[in-house]
């Protein structure tokens, strides 16, 4: 590991750790005086919780830029997880992949699905613990948005999928950091991009998931609406006939 641990380490555009507002939260979290197994822990559950489930305007921003809204999905969150374990010295890489867009119904209110394509970008970090890589996708969804969805379901024992979650156990996920991998979209993956020491690159190769007036048109407008429809569910729950 000592050889490629710099790749794993390095600062980049997207992983901006070295921007003033992500060292002041380094300083202010103390998370450079906890062990690596509780910084990682610390760190994971802050991008979890305090970065809030919900749709930003790119995928490639950078972690600086998702700090600063203050929300996510897996593929931005994962790029503030990055930065921020990277900071405090602990090696990350990203593992690429795509999804099927139907476990976002829910969270994607349904007459948006006609412009969303049948596969979407999707991404999970991995982190260097214990001699081997350990895979964390369990972040995506903040603690208040899960629960809600636990408790309209909350007859579904076993698989889901849908409101962003694609889980062989909804009532009991492996979202909470233990030392092991943590999933809570990985049932729906199609396609399978295999790993990359930086997300520019994975990034200046596969895109984004819209271009063009489709674009243009999420990020102005369909996000907006995604979002707000996503924060209903998180402050009201979901109704019985919720799109």
């Amino acid at each position: 590991m000592n050889e490629l641990s710099q790749a794993y380490l390095q600062p980049t555009p997207m992983l901006d750790f070295l921007h003033d507002d992500i060292q002041e939260l380094i300083d202010e979290k103390q998370w450079k005086t906890l062990s690596r197994y509780d910084a990682i822990g610390a760190i994971y559950h802050f991008v979890r919780d305090d970065i809030r489930f919900g749709y930003n305007s790119d995928d490639r921003l950078a972690a600086s830029q998702v700090l600063k809204d203050g929300y996510g999905q897996c593929n931005t969150k994962g790029t503030l997880l990055m930065a921020l374990l990277r900071s405090v010295g602990i090696e990350t890489r990203l593992h690429g992949f795509t999804i099927y867009n139907e476990l976002q119904r829910g969270a994607i209110p349904t007459a948006i699905f006609r412009v969303a394509p049948e596969r979407i970008i999707h991404s999970w970090v991995e982190v260097y613990q214990e001699g081997r890589w350990v895979n964390l996708e369990g972040y995506i969804l903040d603690s208040g948005y899960l629960r809600q969805v636990q408790q309209r379901f909350s007859a579904q024992q076993d698989a889901f999928s849908g409101y962003a979650i694609s889980t062989k156990n909804l009532a009991q996920p492996d979202v909470d950091w233990k030392g092991d991998d943590t999933y809570i979209q990985s049932e729906g993956i199609a396609d399978d991009f295999g790993v990359y020491p930086q997300p520019d690159d994975f990034y200046s190769k596969y895109g984004s998931n819209l271009s063009g007036v489709k674009k243009v048109l999420y990020r102005y407008v369909l996000r907006h609406i995604m979002n707000l429809n996503v924060s209903r569910i998180r402050l009201r729950g979901i109704g019985e006939r919720a799109s």
